[in-house]
């Protein structure tokens, strides 16, 4: 794998800089950098995504799978053991300063599946804190029974998953939540103002932490800065959509950029100006404790072919179950929140055809299905109409995925 050996070379060049900042990079050390292509969808999957991956003959590799490509296989992302040390190490530093000391006794990790879930124990017991983890295969009635018996102080789960929880809860309150630590979906301002007050708690008890499957943890969000600030390990970069090469819709808010990450501590993917496909605004670097952390104000959306819905699903997941159906059709899809709809355009798009999409586009990928099953995750709703050729004129580009 010679793009891997190239890689680790350039983290060792790297490894040096000051963790979760790079303020201290001269000139010539930041051009080293930028003059590196970046690592994009296309290129992971023409080097990393295939069956010729010499990673999937490593019998002392974790691996993880997360939505599909365009080739239609479903991405696995491999961890060495360094990986995971490395991803435990920085994970439990975040938490201890998310929950900053409070003597909680006990957590609840309610999170469906991943990466995030399968290291959530470790991390709780590694802070004193008794933990009950809880089945995406769960009906949400006995993810309430839990709750109501166990009391944690501490929840960790996905907005989409609290989402359920609430709608079916009679007093959420009651279950003595006292900070709620987020991870998955994007989560609004007045998404967490609104989960605060059924939880009785200040908007300030509820952290949103931001990662992906490739990359580990990536950042959280600091209310004493009101800013997310990145997980040590990273060198951050933004750089506008149409520089990706890839017939982007260019961003209108010039504070909105694509963020580019290096990891230094990552050894079996190439994170190495790897390209998370997520806009965020206002991208700088601020002083955190008399030290230059980078750090940028929130998440504003993804332009890339992967979605979240409990768990990632791609628009090439989306679209080979449509075409499957249907031979001559349109797809938009259109993610409000935590709701997700999937718009088929064609004419021969009847309510049985539909009604076959949205179950075979459920179980594309197995655990977004048993989880809606469970009824912790809301369902995808696959809707038809007559192709408006005004969408695609609507804007430059021939977008796919719009979010609201």
């Amino acid at each position: 794998m010679r793009i891997m050996e190239t890689i680790h070379g350039m983290k060792r060049q790297f490894s040096w800089y000051p963790l979760g900042h790079d303020l201290e990079r001269s000139d010539e050390e930041s051009g080293a950098l930028t003059a590196l292509p970046l690592m994009s969808a296309a290129t992971l999957e023409t080097f990393y995504y295939t069956e010729n991956n010499p990673f999937h003959q490593r019998a002392d590799l974790n691996r993880y799978q997360t939505s599909g490509t365009s080739s239609k296989r479903r991405k696995t992302i491999f961890y060495s053991k360094s990986d995971e040390e490395a991803y435990l190490r920085i994970k439990l530093d975040i938490f201890r300063r998310i929950l900053d000391g409070h003597k909680y006794r006990a957590a609840m990790a309610d999170m469906g599946t991943g990466h995030a879930e399968a290291t959530a124990v470790e991390v709780f017991r590694e802070l004193g804190m008794e933990v009950e983890t809880l089945s995406f295969q769960l009906p949400v009635e006995q993810h309430i029974e839990r709750l109501a018996s166990f009391r944690p102080e501490v929840l960790y789960t996905m907005p989409s998953i609290l989402d359920r929880i609430l709608l079916a809860s009679v007093d959420p309150a009651a279950y003595g939540i006292c900070h709620v630590i987020l991870v998955g979906e994007i989560a609004a301002p007045g998404w967490i103002k609104r989960v605060a007050e059924r939880l009785s708690i200040a908007e300030e008890q509820i952290t949103d932490t931001y990662g992906s499957i490739e990359i580990g943890t990536i950042a959280y969000f600091s209310h004493e800065h009101r800013r997310y600030l990145f997980a040590d390990g990273l060198l951050a970069e933004g750089v506008s959509a149409e520089s990706l090469g890839e017939d982007l819709e260019p961003l209108t808010d010039e504070q909105e950029q694509v963020l580019i990450l290096t990891s230094t501590v990552r050894d079996s993917f190439p994170a190495l100006r790897y390209v998370t496909y997520d806009v965020v605004r206002d991208l700088r670097p601020i002083m955190v404790d008399g030290v230059p952390r980078q750090s940028f104000q929130s998440i504003v959306k993804r332009i890339g072919p992967d979605l979240k819905h409990g768990e990632k699903i791609s628009i090439y997941d989306i679209e080979d179950v449509v075409y499957r159906h249907l031979g001559n059709a349109s797809v938009r899809v259109n993610v409000a929140g935590n709701s997700l709809r999937v718009y088929v355009f064609s004419t021969n798009a009847t309510t049985a055809v539909l009604e076959s999409i949205r179950f075979d586009v459920e179980n594309r990928i197995p655990e977004i299905g048993m989880m809606i099953r469970a009824r912790i995750l809301a369902g995808i709703q696959v809707i038809g109409g007559t192709f408006e050729d005004s969408l695609s004129r609507a804007s430059v580009k021939n977008k796919k995925i719009f979010y609201t």
